[in-house]
């Protein structure tokens, strides 16, 4: 397919997703969306810019920041270790972590981890920068901490510390990082652009992120209790590592030494169709790789977290099994049968049991509010799946 705004292949039946991916053009940034369907690509397009003056134009192999869509890759992680009998996940982390037990956390269990129930979704101590690259201090730190919250009594975003607190106990059973048992059994057998921790050669090719008009100009928020209010900002920013403003040029999640260490929680990098390989390989063989069994698929996407979370904010309310974030009113995926994560800015990325679809959305131009592009998508997807 070649317009003058969209470029890429479509498979016959599927041209109206197309259509509708043209729409969600901007003036500025680019995207990419990629959807297969029993293993098979139907969709790979993309569209616009990598960059802020529009002069280099997005790629097939353009990667970008993916954000949460990051924790969704760290949860197949967990899948594949528990499938291999590594991990049990009712099991107490500190079994695999012994650190971990401190300050009141030995009986906290790896599904509560991995669930957003443990307690730990903000650090109590100003944490910088420096120390958030650097892996080992992160881990030391959450492990000394006390819980903000009763663990497993109810559950809060872990947006960031999910990355460090799963990957660490990934990293404890596998003896590897995070971002090396992603490239081995994953994205290397699946032929797939996406890392947790970028090669510094594939930096160039990496979108720059801009701000959307709905961050530049964010409407008034709901009125929030300004303690909570506190916390879920530290949960975004631990503090004193990341940008409370999330897009900055050069800084934060756009900053290439932010790209090259293993940030789980949200500093992945990925192209769309990777995403699409990587989450079709959950529901069926894809590129010849069936990386999960149906029923450790079918145990973390059993809902363990849903509702109204420890820190209110407005509903609809998210809705997650284990790792996974699952189809909800707040992130409409393409049935109930889905499972993936989205990811801020207009990120989507999932897979759906029942129609085998992989599927993924990623932008460079980053919105906070009134973002439909993602779920538009679904909806065409699903209205050409009948």
């Amino acid at each position: 397919m070649e317009t003058s705004s969209v470029h890429g292949v479509v498979a016959p039946g599927f041209e109206r997703v197309a259509d509708v991916f043209a729409t969600t053009a901007r003036e500025r940034g680019g995207s990419a969306l990629s959807i297969r369907v029993g293993g098979e690509l139907v969709v790979d397009i993309w569209q616009g810019s990598v960059d802020s003056d529009g002069a280099k134009p997005w790629q097939a192999n353009t990667p970008t920041a993916i954000f949460s869509c990051t924790k969704g890759l760290v949860a197949m992680l967990l899948a594949r270790i528990v499938q291999e009998g590594k991990v049990d996940l009712d099991a107490p982390v500190a079994r695999y972590w012994p650190e971990f037990a401190a300050a009141g956390k030995e009986r906290i269990t790896v599904r509560q981890l991995a669930a957003h129930r443990a307690g730990l979704a903000a650090p109590r101590i100003d944490i910088d920068r420096e120390t958030a690259l650097d892996w080992n201090r992160m881990v030391t730190v959450l492990a000394a901490q006390e819980p903000l919250w009763e663990p497993g009594s109810t559950y809060g975003y872990h947006a960031l510390t999910f990355g460090w607190l799963v990957g660490e106990v990934i990293r404890r059973v596998t003896g590897i990082s995070v971002g090396q048992y992603l490239r081995e059994t994953l994205t290397v057998p699946l032929h797939a652009d996406a890392w947790i921790g970028l090669p510094e050669s594939v930096e160039p090719r990496v979108a720059r992120l801009l701000a959307g008009d709905t961050l530049l100009n964010p409407a008034p928020g709901p009125a929030l209790d300004p303690e909570q209010a506190s916390w879920m900002g530290r949960a975004m920013t631990l503090g004193d590592a990341f940008p409370a403003a999330l897009v900055l040029p050069g800084e934060g999640f756009d900053d290439p030494a932010v790209h090259r260490a293993e940030v789980p929680g949200a500093g992945g990098i990925a192209t769309a169709s990777a995403l699409a390989a990587l989450w079709s390989s959950t529901v069926v063989s894809t590129e010849r790789t069936s990386p999960l069994d149906a029923a450790v698929v079918d145990d973390m996407t059993a809902v363990q977290s849903e509702g109204e979370p420890v820190w209110w904010i407005p509903g609809p309310y998210p809705k997650w099994g284990t790792g996974f974030m699952l189809d909800s009113q707040r992130r409409e995926f393409l049935s109930p049968s889905s499972f993936g994560h989205d990811g801020a800015g207009g990120q989507v990325a999932f897979a759906d049991r029942d129609a085998e679809v992989g599927f993924g959305y990623v932008t460079n131009l980053f919105e906070i509010a009134d973002d439909e592009r993602g779920t538009e998508l679904v909806r065409a997807l699903r209205r050409a799946l009948g």
